[in-house]
């Protein structure tokens, strides 16, 4: 039979054994410090750096210029559209399969991540052959004088294709990891499934809804790939900030590329801050909510 110091001298040895040397702790940080550096910090600095490196008077010259506003508008308009369409398909989305059984379950799931395995060129091609002049559709809607392709319209199907995994993959997770016994609990007392929704459902995963809308907005407002195939670039009327970014730059207009390039940086950024200052002021509520 073992002595009783056969057991802690095997517990200081496991310890040992995973405790990193002073040497390992501080490789590894400052392996990610570069890392994060190099690859994020460093480009972000270097953008503002470009943008003012002919001085004020040119960055606000190209930031107020007529076409640079239209691309503001215009992303912020996609955006504003796109992500509430996002958090409706969502949230209906991760409720049903969290919260019920039916077949098909698997595949709906499947085609909730089919944007992540799409390149986003393929989704705005795909978009052109339903909707183009010569697409599958293309002789109905120009008989009704309906244009998709080459309009804000094209832009807002593209832009939700690419986006719609973000909030749905953000709260089925959440909703699985609840379970269901509080609805059913609201049930049982006489609410109906939308009271359910509104007062038990919703609140408990408001938080990680705040996550899916944060990541949705900002991927509708950096989105370039798919939304470059059915714009058309017509500037001043469907270039979004990334294509018109894409325009100066093509033009040598490096400031002015830069410059745009810095505002949406700058709209990055918003939404990071806002992020954070919430997790600060709603800490408490955010860590109950990630434990429920």
């Amino acid at each position: 039979m073992p002595s009783d110091t056969a057991q802690p001298a095997a517990a200081t040895r496991v310890r040992l054994a995973t405790t990193e040397t002073p040497l390992v702790r501080w490789t590894l940080i400052a392996t990610g410090v570069l890392f994060i550096g190099l690859v994020l910090v460093l480009p972000l600095i270097s953008v503002f750096m470009e943008a003012l490196r002919g001085g004020l008077s040119q960055f606000f010259q190209a930031v107020y210029s007529k076409d640079t506003w239209q691309a503001v508008r215009l992303t912020l308009l996609v955006a504003a559209i796109a992500v509430p369409l996002n958090v409706a398909f969502g949230l209906a989305a991760a409720w049903a399969i969290a919260k019920f059984d039916f077949k098909g379950k698997s595949l709906l799931v499947t085609l909730i991540d089919l944007p992540f395995s799409v390149s986003p060129v393929i989704s705005g091609l795909i978009y052109v052959l339903l909707y183009g002049a010569n697409g599958w559709f293309g002789p109905f809607l120009k008989e009704w004088d309906i244009k998709i392709i080459f309009n804000v319209t094209g832009l807002v199907l593209a832009t939700v294709f690419v986006t719609f995994p973000f909030v749905a993959r953000e709260l089925i997770p959440l909703m699985q990891e609840q379970g269901r016994d509080e609805e059913e609990a609201a049930i049982s007392l006489g609410a109906n499934g939308w009271r359910t929704f509104w007062h038990v459902t919703l609140p408990n995963v408001a938080w990680g809804l705040l996550y899916g809308v944060l990541l949705c907005n900002a991927r509708a407002m950096g989105e370039f790939g798919a939304v470059s195939v059915v714009s058309g670039h017509i500037r001043g009327l469907t270039n979004t900030m990334p294509l018109h970014v894409e325009i100066l730059y093509n033009e040598y207009d490096f400031v002015g590329a830069f410059a745009v390039a810095s505002l949406l940086a700058g709209l990055a950024i918003v939404t990071l801050v806002a992020k954070s200052l919430l997790e600060w002021r709603y800490g408490d509520r955010l860590a109950a909510g990630r434990k429920h």
